[in-house]
């Protein structure tokens, strides 16, 4: 008896241009699942809400801090298309404007949350955007994507999902 495997878990991580906060956290993602051994239970990507990047790769900062840590972004920016709203199962946003802007776009909201709402131990919600500040702005933003990261893992493969 031969029954079909279940459809990968849609997980789209996304920021404003898609090139520091969630290429960070879908390269951050993507290494913890293939370190558990999930890495075919998900399709995982990341986009951003406004246009201006797309097609570039990570901002140098987003890539020497993932580089530090052995976690590879080999992405290039994209933004959020109304496909996604279907396509992915979860629509992880890295602050509340995003996740604004993803609702008045008509995602469903059961669909959209915040990184950092699943790590109870973290003060902060949201992820600040590091883009106008220096290399330590981004070494902050990859500890609290990290930290995201494992919570959310740890969320999607608890066994009452």
């Amino acid at each position: 008896m031969s029954s079909t495997p279940p459809s990968p878990v849609g997980v789209l991580f996304i920021c404003m241009g898609n090139i520091c906060r969630s290429p960070l956290a879908e390269g951050v993602f993507l290494c913890k699942i293939r370190r558990r051994g999930v890495a075919d239970r998900f399709l995982v990507e990341s986009a951003g809400t406004g246009g201006w990047h797309v097609g570039h790769r990570a901002d140098p900062r987003a890539r020497e801090v993932a580089r530090h840590y052995g976690v590879s972004l080999d992405s290039t920016a994209r933004q959020v298309i109304r496909a996604d709203f279907d396509r992915f199962d979860h629509l992880i946003c890295m602050d509340n404007d995003n996740r604004s802007d993803l609702l008045d776009a008509g995602a469903p909201p059961d669909r959209v949350r915040l990184l950092l709402e699943l790590d109870p131990g973290l003060k902060v919600r949201e992820v600040p955007d590091p883009y106008y500040g220096g290399a330590d702005g981004f070494q902050r933003i990859y500890t609290l994507i990290e930290r995201g990261c494992e919570a959310l893992l740890d969320d999607l493969l608890a066994p009452e999902r």
